[in-house]
């Protein structure tokens, strides 16, 4: 594929989506770009953003995914309360590493999500790539996991899940959302880098 015809398909794909969907993507840098930032309203987009997607992804009937990004949707929430709550005395969370019980409960969370999400999708769907599909899932799982619990990992396992769903998207000619997912894999590097400065200042 030449060059030309790349970015032809491309623009293409951005032409073909709807308005519902570009505010989706829009609201969705924009959270993740606060978030790098370590801003509590990252979440106030991210909600937004997901139910946006929601929608579109009601209309396009594809249930699966609506019950991925409704799990994103309970962890942001479960993420604002988190990082402006976390007990009665309203004590702010600062960023830290993960502990032996968190590198636990990520295992369980990828490998079991992983494992879950295979069988669903070769049972249950008609996807032809479902070993990468169930990856990318479960260790986004993880990730946002470790990001409402403003855990300086959680980039990583992001990155991971990206990294797998860039070639993924191609793959399926989505070239829209791969090209933002490149563009989120940057971010999570600047996001990480961010977040270490901001540890050392913290205390």
């Amino acid at each position: 594929m030449h060059i030309s015809e790349f970015i032809e398909q491309i623009q293409n794909g951005f032409l073909q989506t709807s308005w519902l969907e570009r505010l989706a993507v829009l609201f969705g840098i924009v959270q993740v770009l606060l978030s790098r930032k370590n801003k509590i309203s990252n979440y106030f987009f991210g909600i937004i953003g997901i139910c946006l997607t929601i929608s579109v992804l009601y209309n396009a009937k594809l249930y699966a995914e609506i019950l991925l990004h409704a799990y994103y949707l309970v962890m942001s929430i479960y993420g604002l309360w988190y990082w402006k709550f976390r007990n009665q005395s309203q004590q702010q969370i600062y960023i830290t590493r993960c502990s032996k019980q968190d590198w636990s409960i990520v295992v369980g969370i990828v490998v079991g999500g992983y494992f879950l999400l295979f069988a669903f999708l070769t049972y249950f769907t008609d996807s032809d790539v479902p070993i990468m599909d169930a990856f990318v899932s479960s260790t986004a799982w993880a990730g946002m996991w470790l990001l409402a619990k403003r855990k300086i990992e959680n980039w990583i396992l992001l990155n991971i899940s990206n990294f797998v769903a860039i070639p993924l998207l191609f793959h399926k000619e989505l070239y829209l959302f791969a090209c933002l997912t490149i563009f989120l894999f940057i971010v999570a590097i600047s996001g990480y880098i961010k977040w270490k400065k901001i540890m050392s200042t913290q205390f």
